[in-house]
């Protein structure tokens, strides 16, 4: 016996080294590594949005990401990691729980396998994404807690997203991590948990890590790339990453659930940031009516427009990340009561009632004739439409405004003492003590909204003719035509569902011939979530679009 287990403890450490071997060499190229020779193959495509200044953040030293994490994940075999692999990898959370109930792996497992996996990619010169700002240091306890608790009563009723391990964007605060919004302002904002933290955590969620995303949530520079942050630098697209844009703003969201980063991520959008990094990395993004989620302890462009909202491989795990995130939060002034007991059913339902707007405008792309085909044999009803032509003068200065306001606000009341700043002004300030680290594409929309003089009440006048003019547009469009859900391509019209508040949902429609992936939006009038669930869910049944990107199966 006593040889046996020798043997045994050898073999582990033999399995162990292989391990850590494999990923010091990694670490070791990762320390090497000249961004020169990427950044010249990018100046050559024709893309001018993909001529990248910089790729990796000068705040963040290779390795740094997991730190004090290293010995955690080197406790979980490579032998026993790529077994994990057939059952972790493209999984929904039904799957991965049932994984779990029948005993095939933990929790804790769950958890190692993503730390180990973000480490793997994270570390190597060709496949890293920059798609994560930070890591949990005790997401891996969170894990045993919970293996613990549903071994000790195992009859009990749990909330689907229990022992997942989730994602959030870094403008969402988590307790015990920095909440930066990718820039070095916040690089210290060690805050109290956001209501949606504290509901995942009710829920007996894991806080698996924080996302990268397009610094100051995209606005804050003018013609720079979406995905760059000064704290985690410029997240790349797995489909594609020296070729595609990850879209943004909530980039890492994207390109960590595209890669299998973790089980669930969440984003937030002001007018096309769930939406368009979710159809880039071939994702379901959910961009729920402004109202329905909270947004305290998040921090802020516009508290009339922003949003926070699932980003998942599946339509299923899209309802179970918004029922987990669900609750009516009283310091949230958008919120209806009826957020209080707001929850999606993920069902599959006919499409024979439902009646669909396709913009004329895209009926020549054969990615979207191709979905009305699919839509329409499931017997829904194709109506085409034409778009109004919207004037969208004074949306850039109503977003500015409300930034300069609502930032004072989080600042204030949600952010930590440590952060040095607490307005506009100083952020501008701060920035210019360190250009060439803070801010190598400049900081146009810092300075622009430094400079506003726009009173209150011309605000609200702003707000009001331009929200008016597009919900106006909008109702009569879906009257007029009798719809029940617009259809269109990928993030397009975003900006006029947000004015609107109309909720949004895209699922992956397929891929062009170079990969780039492509997604079909689906928007609704105000908490018609469901119906855009019920929706969703069947196109993505009858045509199971998505699939893993190459070189991260």
């Amino acid at each position: 016996m006593a040889g046996n287990l020798i043997v045994r403890q050898l073999l582990a450490v033999a399995s162990l080294m292989t391990l850590s071997l494999a990923h010091g060499q990694a670490a070791d190229d990762m320390s090497r590594y000249d961004q020169a020779t990427d950044l010249a193959r990018l100046a050559e495509l024709e893309n001018e949005r993909m001529h990248y200044k910089l790729l990796r953040s000068g705040m963040q030293a290779p390795g740094a990401l997991w730190a004090g994490l290293d010995a955690e994940i080197d406790g979980l075999p490579e032998n026993r990691y790529r077994e994990l692999e057939s059952l972790v990898l493209e999984s929904n959370v039904e799957s991965l729980q049932q994984s779990v109930v029948s005993g095939d792996m933990s929790y804790e497992e769950l958890t190692l396998f993503y730390l180990a996996r973000i480490r793997e990619s994270e570390n190597d010169p060709a496949r890293y994404l920059n798609a994560v700002i930070s890591l949990n240091p005790a997401a891996v306890n969170r894990a045993r807690e919970l293996d613990a608790e549903r071994l000790a009563n195992p009859d009990s009723e749990r909330d689907p997203v229990f022992g997942m391990p989730v994602l959030l964007k870094d403008n969402i605060n988590v307790a015990g991590m920095p909440t930066t919004a990718g820039a070095v302002a916040l690089q210290n904002n060690l805050a109290g948990n956001a209501f949606i933290t504290e509901r995942l955590l009710e829920k007996g969620a894991i806080i698996l890590g924080k996302a990268n995303l397009s610094e100051w949530a995209y606005f804050f520079c003018d013609d720079c790339p979406s995905g760059w942050s000064a704290m985690g630098g410029q997240t790349l697209n797995p489909y594609g990453r020296l070729q595609f844009g990850t879209g943004g703003s909530s980039s890492g969201s994207g390109a960590s659930m595209a890669a299998n980063y973790a089980a669930l991520a969440i984003g937030s959008e002001t007018s096309g940031s769930i939406l368009s990094p979710s159809s880039a990395n071939s994702l379901v993004g959910l961009k729920p009516t402004t109202g329905s989620l909270s947004r305290s302890g998040v921090v802020p462009i516009s508290a009339t427009l922003d949003t926070t909202g699932p980003m998942v491989r599946s339509v299923a795990d899209a309802v179970v990340l918004f029922n987990a995130m669900a609750g009516y939060d009283e310091d949230d002034t958008a919120m209806p009561l009826i957020s209080d007991d707001l929850q999606l059913v993920y069902r599959d339902e006919p499409l024979a009632e439902v009646r669909l707007g396709a913009p004329e405008s895209f009926v020549d792309n054969e990615f979207f004739t191709g979905a009305l085909g699919v839509l329409s044999a499931a017997e829904a009803a194709i109506v085409e439409i034409t778009l109004p032509e919207l004037d969208f003068d004074g949306f850039g200065t109503l977003l500015g405004r409300e930034m300069v306001r609502d930032l004072a606000l989080y600042l204030r009341n949600h952010a930590s003492p440590m952060v040095m700043i607490d307005s506009v002004d100083e952020l501008q300030a701060f920035n210019q003590q360190r250009p060439d680290i803070r801010m190598p594409y400049g900081q146009a929309e810092v300075d622009r909204m430094a400079e506003l003089d726009v009173s209150a009440d011309a605000l609200e006048e702003l707000r009001d003719n331009l929200q008016s003019t597009a919900r106006a547009a909008m109702e009569a469009l879906f009257a007029s035509n009798g719809l029940d859900v617009m259809l269109t391509l990928n993030n397009r019209n975003a900006g006029f569902a947000a004015l609107a508040n109309y909720p949004a949902l895209t699922v992956p429609m397929g891929y062009q011939e170079n990969g780039r992936p492509v997604g079909l939006t689906f928007i609704a009038p105000p908490f018609q979530e469901q119906l855009l669930i019920d929706v969703g869910a069947r196109f993505e049944s009858l045509t199971r679009a998505r699939r893993l990107p190459a070189g991260y199966e």
